[in-house]
């Protein structure tokens, strides 16, 4: 099975199921806030009316999308997001779409993320889930390409092991005109589990995040627009420094909660997905 990336780029047209498709790489400016889901219907007005829906949640509610982080044993990408070192990274596989079609023929990415002073990096290939497996699990050279290479060496050389998962619903909607290169997400019933890793799982997963939140990043390739951050003064949005990867390693128990964690009241809950 076939998946495209959700961020608007194709994973390649021909992309073939036995190798890795084209790098890629992007740097951006990243702000995220936390919104009741009871004023996300506003939000969700006026970006209609500024900006285009992502071509995967037009008219759908949004897609899924599934990320496996890894990290070593005593959890230093962890560590060095809480820390807000200024150059940090993490790795992970990610799906989008719904997870119960996963199979090993199924379209992922394997994603270094890295944060260099206030930007945000992303480098990614896409591969076939077995070939995720193989090189993220398995530690096997799957194909010839330096970003794999890479990959490997972060493996090997900081012995990283999964860690957890996360999953939410997403909206997103892509800038136009003058905003082109300008994205916000939305997200939705932000969960995750510290076990059962293979995305494809059936498998029962906790609310993270509580259910009355939405988490909202504004993503600028160079500058968020006025009106946007007009936007988030009226609906009174404060910017948090929580991630979703720490947000599932601390309620699960893997580390102290931070600073950083988001109120847990409903964390608890427990849902099927």
């Amino acid at each position: 099975m076939r998946s495209l990336d959700p961020t608007g780029n194709d994973d390649g047209g021909g992309h073939a199921l036995r190798a890795a498709s084209r790098l890629h790489a992007f740097n951006r400016y990243e702000i995220k806030y936390l919104l009741p889901v009871t004023a996300v219907p506003a939000l969700r007005r006026v970006l209609a009316g500024r900006m285009e829906p992502d071509s995967h949640s037009a008219g759908s509610g949004g897609y899924g999308v599934w990320s496996l982080y890894y990290d070593t044993r005593d959890l230093r990408f962890y560590w060095e997001k809480i820390e807000g070192l200024r150059f940090r990274r993490k790795l992970r596989i990610r799906h989008y779409g719904d997870r119960s079609t996963i199979d090993d023929d199924t379209a992922v990415y394997v994603e270094i993320k890295q944060r260099v002073n206030r930007v945000t990096q992303k480098r990614r290939l896409a591969l076939p889930y077995r070939l995720a497996r193989e090189l993220c699990d398995g530690r096997a050279k799957v194909a010839q390409d330096p970003f794999l290479d890479e990959v490997l060496e972060l493996l090997c050389g900081l012995d990283l092991r999964p860690i957890a998962t996360t999953g939410y619903q997403r909206e997103a909607f892509v800038g136009r005109g003058a905003d082109a290169g300008l994205r916000v997400t939305l997200d939705h019933r932000v969960r995750g589990r510290d076990r059962d890793f293979h995305l494809g799982a059936d498998a029962e997963n906790r609310l993270i995040v509580p259910a009355r939140l939405a988490v909202v990043e504004f993503k600028a390739n160079e500058r968020v627009p006025y009106w946007l951050t007009d936007l988030a003064a009226e609906l009174n949005l404060s910017v948090v420094r929580m991630s979703k990867y720490c947000q599932s390693v601390e309620a699960f128990g893997r580390a102290p909660r931070s600073v950083f964690h988001v109120p847990d009241e409903a964390t608890a809950t427990r849902i099927e997905v």
